[in-house]
This record gives structure tokens, sequence and C-alpha cells, in this order.
């Protein structure tokens, strides 16, 4: 799949959008072949995009498998960039939503994204997602904000 991302809004826009659409394909096109992704759940790190490709596609699954679709909304968007890279932080909440559309569960994640020009279309080189954590229970904090 060959899309073409000309601003860093736009690789988020794809990334809400393909989550939405349980759309694998679509949500890999945005990150390079050698993606490093930290994320929060069971994997420590995804190298390279034929593993992040099946980390997605086991999410996808489940969430098709569940019935939910994921609503996916970012805020206090913060993008600083350059002609060739870019760094992105946000607030990422994940809604999910109930065929009828009722609302089942929400999550906010932290989330860094490091991003670079590869043949004029900004890609996803990193990505890191974390919770902070509860000092109490050492569990994750879900809904901090």
């Amino acid at each position: 799949m060959s899309i073409r991302f000309n601003k860093v809004q736009d690789v988020l826009e794809n990334y809400r959008s393909a989550i939405y659409e349980k759309d694998v394909e679509r949500f890999v096109s945005t990150y390079s072949a050698d993606v490093h992704v930290y994320d929060c759940w069971e994997n420590w790190e995804c190298i390279g995009i034929v593993q992040w490709k099946e980390t997605v596609k086991d999410w996808f699954n489940g969430l098709s498998e569940d019935g939910h679709l994921l609503k996916t909304d970012f805020d206090n968007v913060v993008v600083e960039e350059n002609s060739n890279l870019s760094f992105v932080h946000c607030a990422v909440t994940f809604t999910a939503l109930a065929e009828s559309g009722e609302k089942i569960r929400q999550m906010t994640n932290r989330f860094t994204f490091g991003l670079k020009k590869e043949n004029e279309s900004w890609t996803i080189i990193h990505e890191h997602s974390s919770l902070p954590l509860s000092m109490e229970t050492g569990k994750g904090i879900f809904n901090l904000k």
C-alpha cells in the first residue's frame, strides 16, 4: 500500500481512522520498515514492521472477536518538526464501543512518536506508549487525566 503523508497530522489521522476500521495494512502504512516500538501491552518492544504488523493483527483481531469498535482521540498534541524529522507527544484515549455505539471502556496512554521523511512522506520510525504506575499497587494508571 502506497499512501503519502504530506503532514504529520495526516499520519495521526490515518492512525485514528485505521484503528476504527481495523485496517491493518493502512495502519502499518504509517510506519517505517525498521520501526522500533515500545508498547504498553505484553511485548517489551517490537523491532521492524513484520513484528509490529503481527502485533497489530492480534490487536485488531481481538477487537473484532469482541465485536468492538475502537475510537481514538489525541489530546495535548505537541509537534516539533524540521524538514526531515518530527517529534510528537500527546495523550491518546482509546474508547471501546459496542456496535450500538455504547461506551464499553476507555483508557488513556501517553504516546511519543518519532517520524522521518521517507520519499517525501512522513513515517513513524519510533513509537513509545506508556502509563504512569501507582507506587502503592505497582499497576498502571489508565485514566489519570
